[in-house]
């Protein structure tokens, strides 16, 4: 297999998990699935697939100083600072763009940094079948097999078999062409879709050779490369901060799914199966932390869950004490508290908006 660079992705700034993620803190590095922060996870799992120095990591400014605190082995040049957040495409294009200079042949793999992952070693599997794809010139997805019919979620509809059967060990991870990408389905065929084998949800990890994107962002996102190109000839040089603060604005604003996924010719899928989670709201948390004998996941020294079940209760310092309740989420974030039920988690950013309509910016 060809040297893989892991590109994490840590541009986010979500609000689904305020009041313990706030804008210097986001989802990615907050510790909700493991004692270890979601960022952590994603570079600890890679395992011997690469080194830290292959590693690759495109953030924000304001986050910067966190991403080299928490992932102190990847080199501070080979974290990509975004003047400002303009989507997956151009900061995927950023990357390859950097990775093409060191190596442009070499397979890149980007992974969000805020999803979980139970079993490691069935993904490094797939991962490693991805970039054997890739080495071939395709751009690969990793898609997940459906376990409910999420309604959240994209699809990608699975098409013809590519290349002969692997290692019967591997038939799972058996690789097709991407037949179509889909929207966001309602019910109905969200279960339509758990029901057949031909729908696996997508994730946003993609596996693809630097040289491969680059052409793909010539092909199907003109103007892009064309920013992208200036950018690309002021790496290495004097001139690159400046460069990069001047045309990485003007960059359209756009996912890499609708700049290239759904446009190129060349995409394919390999099905993963390896406990993936987005951890998309604190109701999530449930579903990947252990649960005590009541079915709750409880945190903090002195916080107590009485005549309660099936609840997630992260408290701090101080104590905390829940009576009575079924199917609720409680935060204790020190100077704000959260109170949801746990079907309506989605809805926190409610809380969020309404502080900034109040100007109570020191809560966010």
């Amino acid at each position: 297999m060809a040297k893989l660079y892991p590109v994490i992705m840590a541009g986010g700034s979500g609000t689904r998990f305020w009041p313990l993620s706030r804008q210097k803190r986001p989802k990615q590095f907050l510790s909700l699935a493991t004692d270890a922060p979601l960022i952590v996870e994603t570079a600890r799992r890679l395992g011997d697939l690469a080194t830290a120095k292959q590693t690759w990591v495109v953030c924000g400014k304001a986050h910067a100083p966190t991403v080299k605190k928490l992932l102190k082995g990847i080199p501070p040049n080979q974290v990509l600072v975004e003047p400002i957040a303009r989507n997956t495409a151009p900061a995927i294009a950023l990357a390859a763009a950097h990775v093409a200079k060191k190596d442009p042949t070499g397979v890149i793999a980007v992974l969000p940094s805020d999803h979980h992952i139970a079993r490691p070693d069935a993904f490094r599997r797939a991962l490693a079948r991805a970039a054997k794809v890739a080495e071939e010139g395709a751009i690969v997805t990793l898609g997940i097999r459906p376990t409910r019919p999420d309604t959240g979620y994209g699809y990608i509809r699975v098409g013809e078999v590519l290349g002969p059967p692997g290692p019967k060990k591997e038939a799972a991870l058996q690789p097709h062409k991407v037949a179509a990408f889909v929207e966001k389905p309602d019910r109905e065929t969200a279960v339509g879709y758990l029901r057949s084998d031909d729908y696996l949800w997508n994730v946003g990890i993609f596996v693809f050779r630097a040289d491969v994107m680059l052409a793909a962002f010539e092909q199907h996102m003109p103007e892009l490369h064309a920013g992208l190109s200036k950018i690309r000839a002021a790496i290495g040089t004097s001139r690159y901060a400046r460069v990069l603060s001047r045309e990485f604005p003007k960059l359209p604003s756009i996912s890499i799914d609708y700049g290239v996924a759904e446009k190129a010719a060349n995409m394919a899928v390999v099905p993963g199966d390896f406990g993936w989670s987005d951890v998309g709201s604190f109701s999530a948390i449930h579903d990947v932390r252990a649960h005590n004998p009541s079915g709750n996941v409880v945190t903090g020294k002195h916080t107590l869950a009485i005549d309660t079940t099936d609840s997630v209760i992260l408290g701090g310092d101080r104590a905390i004490a829940v009576i009575g309740m079924h199917d609720v989420v409680v935060v204790d974030a020190g100077d704000a508290v959260l109170v949801v039920p746990r079907d309506r988690a989605q809805d926190v950013r409610k809380a969020v908006d309404a502080l900034k309509a109040r100007r109570l910016h020191r809560f966010l």
